[in-house]
């Protein structure tokens, strides 16, 4: 876990930041006004730029996480650094998982499994930002100026929720690029993968974890957008009151 929750915070800000930045852009390009409402072919591009941005710092994370989590027993320095047996220690941490990737397998292994990622990130972004922006509209009553802390909430979680539940086939492809590579290479590429994992498994193995994603998606997409909202309008205060 201490990777991600390490890197988590400068994730969230790029994804978050290049969504908002490529809006006002779009605003400004469309309407003449950085300030207006986005239409949804704006909050479309937004999302596309900020999942595909996303990418770059979200794959080495995420193949770190899973090659982490794929060690069943404690890593011991005798270990040899490509054992045979599924579960054996290859890694005795992060950073270890990082280097020793890096120094094996080049760039490209730390960006195993980018296409895929790309295929769950960029649509799934769009189905992250697009709901959140619905629901939340839906949620605010006539009137009011901005939504309520509880419909942020809400709206937040529901995105996610939908977002990671139509991710799962792409993320479960993901998923098996990256611990590929690890005990042996059986997959050539995103494609392949997608292949082999249908002919030997059916079209059920694509909705693997679909339950989890679901639920998981909900509660940690509405701290975040929670956490986001809140953030923006102390910010905005803070400089209300500096520069009256």
């Amino acid at each position: 876990m201490s990777f991600p929750m390490a890197t988590t915070g400068l994730y969230s800000s790029v994804v978050f930041g290049v969504f908002s930045s490529t809006q006002r852009f779009l605003g400004q390009l469309r309407h003449g006004d950085a300030a207006a409402a986005p239409s949804l072919a704006d909050m479309t591009v937004a999302s596309s730029v900020a999942g595909f941005v996303s990418v770059a710092i979200g794959t080495p994370v995420d193949l770190v996480k899973i090659r982490l989590q794929m060690q069943t027993q404690p890593y011991s320095k005798d270990v040899k650094l490509k054992p045979t047996a599924p579960g054996s220690p290859v890694y005795r941490g992060p950073i270890h998982c990082f280097w020793t990737i890096l120094q094996k397998e080049g760039i490209a292994g730390i960006y195993r499994g980018t296409v895929a990622m790309l295929l769950r990130d960029v649509p799934g972004y769009c189905v992250y930002f697009i709901p959140y922006a619905v629901f939340c509209d839906w949620a605010t009553p006539e009137g009011c100026i901005s939504p309520s802390p509880f419909s942020v909430w809400l709206a937040g979680g529901v995105a996610g929720a939908i977002s990671w539940g139509l991710c799962t086939p792409m993320d479960v492809v993901k998923s098996r690029l990256q611990a590929d590579g690890v005990y042996l290479n059986q997959y050539k590429g995103t494609l392949d993968c997608i292949l082999q994992s249908y002919q030997n498994e059916g079209l059920k193995v694509f909705f693997r974890g679909l339950t989890v994603n679901t639920v998981r998606g909900f509660p940690s997409s509405a701290a975040m957008f929670l956490g986001y909202e809140l953030s923006l309008k102390a910010m905005k205060r803070g400089q209300t009151e500096t520069n009256p």
